[in-house]
């Protein structure tokens, strides 16, 4: 039995779909004016697995992670740079599919793009107005009347009252109530902008993902994922959109993955604590980082420093070391049914990623006694090491590779390592200590591991 915390309720429920089988997900992705940060990688591990483990325990999962590619944010760094808006988003959702390929992401089933989607936009917008929900104001801007909807407030345990008391409203603007929001927003100079009943301009923020959830998965679907900073206002507007619009609930379960922080401090660029994949991708490896991501369960903050990467390095170190020298080519999964259990049991309670691995490393202490015992044992239990880890998108690589591949800026090449490792050999063999302790030093000096075993040395970076 799947138990979701959900978000709309404060606690774990278990989880039905709405069609017996069958899931529908949408999660909120990137606004594409710049690369991809931690948060942004946070939110895409968390949900790539939730939507693997979905599919492995036999559910038909469509999953809808939309791009962002017209907003403020956008437009002003277009306008920075003097390019076109969409050049620059072109740019940026390329930029964002190397960095979700390196995390090994599996891609979604759709993502659609705001831009993409005007005509389902101004559809929603036209009902909102007749059923109540909307109005347009005399300067083309178009707002939803956020006291039409009783339930406001329902995700985030916000009142309308509490909200009312910091509530104010901004120079120029035409809204009737400070709590109402932009659903269109009339067009100003040398910005982009589209034809509407209420003249030329362009959608707010809310209502794409509004517009772009039900158009892909219906009225009602079953998971909404985003980060937990979405929540409100974010989050609390869908929900008034769509539901004010169709007069169906919208979702069933609310996930939100906690914040980043760095060092104990919240990720923040004023704070100069902010650090996008690719800088985190110069010195560790792509499932270093994902790995990292997953030893908080997502819904706890998540502390980035070096010490949890390199610890990280540490941990899959274990596990490849394990794996290393087995053929599992033809090899099924094989033994290991209570931490097998144990595996599911975590995953099945909220995606418990951090007991998960737990479980994983108890087997793999099992798969290193077989493998002084018993070889097709330790081939079996190998075998569904690696199973276990694709449900989590780790241990996909070849222990070698793995091994091997840390961060070699400034470091010693293969060949050189494999080198000195025979310059080692020699000094063993002619009995001369000192070199052979001298050079293994170097190596450890490097970061080079050295294993001696009977079949020879081995080595990886440490």
């Amino acid at each position: 039995m799947l138990r979701i915390y959900n978000d709309l309720t404060g606690k774990k429920e278990e989880f039905q779909p709405i069609e017996p089988g069958k899931v529908r997900m949408y999660v909120c992705g990137m606004t594409v004016y710049d690369l991809c940060h931690l948060g942004h990688a946070r939110v895409m591990v968390v949900f790539d697995v939730v939507y693997r483990y979905l599919k492995a325990i036999g559910y038909d999962v469509t999953y809808i992670r939309n791009i962002t590619d017209i907003d403020d944010k956008i437009i002003n760094r277009a306008n920075e740079k003097g390019v076109p808006f969409i050049e620059l988003t072109e740019h940026f959702v390329d930029e964002m599919h190397q960095d979700s390929d390196a995390l090994a992401i599996l891609p979604p089933d759709s993502e659609p793009k705001a831009t993409e989607h005007m005509d389902e936009i101004l559809a929603m917008i036209e009902r909102l107005i007749s059923n109540g929900h909307a109005y347009a104001a005399d300067n083309g801007d178009v707002y939803y009347d956020v006291r039409s909807f009783p339930e406001y407030g329902k995700l985030s345990g916000k009142s309308i009252d509490d909200l009312e008391s910091g509530a104010r409203v901004e120079p120029g603007d035409a809204k009737r109530d400070p709590l109402d929001f932009a659903l269109w927003k009339a067009a100003k100079p040398d910005e982009p902008a589209w034809d509407s009943p209420w003249g030329r301009g362009r959608p707010g923020w809310h209502i794409e993902c509004s517009a772009m959830s039900t158009c892909a998965l219906g009225d009602t679907f079953d998971i909404h994922g985003g980060g937990a900073d979405l929540t409100f206002p974010h989050h609390e507007n869908e929900i008034a959109q769509s539901e004010g619009a169709t007069g169906h609930p919208f979702v069933n379960y609310w996930m939100h993955n906690g914040f980043v922080r760095i060092n104990d401090e919240k990720m923040s660029k004023s704070l100069g604590n902010f650090f996008t994949v690719r800088e985190i991708l110069d010195r560790y490896q792509p499932e270093e980082i994902r790995y990292f991501i997953l030893t908080s369960q997502y819904r706890s903050p998540l502390n980035y420093d070096d010490e949890h990467l390199d610890n990280a390095r540490g941990a899959l170190g274990r596990f490849y070391t394990a794996l290393r020298g087995l053929d599992l080519d033809g090899v099924e999964p094989a033994g290991g049914d209570v931490f097998v259990d144990n595996f599911h049991a975590a995953m099945k309670d909220d995606f418990n990623t951090p007991v998960a691995l737990a479980a994983m490393f108890d087997l793999t202490r099992e798969l290193n006694r077989a493998r002084k015992e018993d070889e097709a044992a330790a081939g079996g239990l190998a075998a569904q090491l690696k199973q276990l880890g694709s449900l989590l998108g780790i241990l996909q690589l070849d222990p070698e590779t793995y091994l091997k591949g840390g961060d070699t800026a400034g470091g010693l090449a293969d060949d050189e390592i494999d080198s000195l490792i025979q310059q080692r050999l020699d000094a063993r063999a002619e009995k001369n200590w000192a070199e052979a302790d001298r050079i293994r030093d170097l190596l450890q000096e490097q970061g080079i591991v050295l294993e001696d075993g009977a079949g020879g040395t081995t080595w990886r970076r440490g």
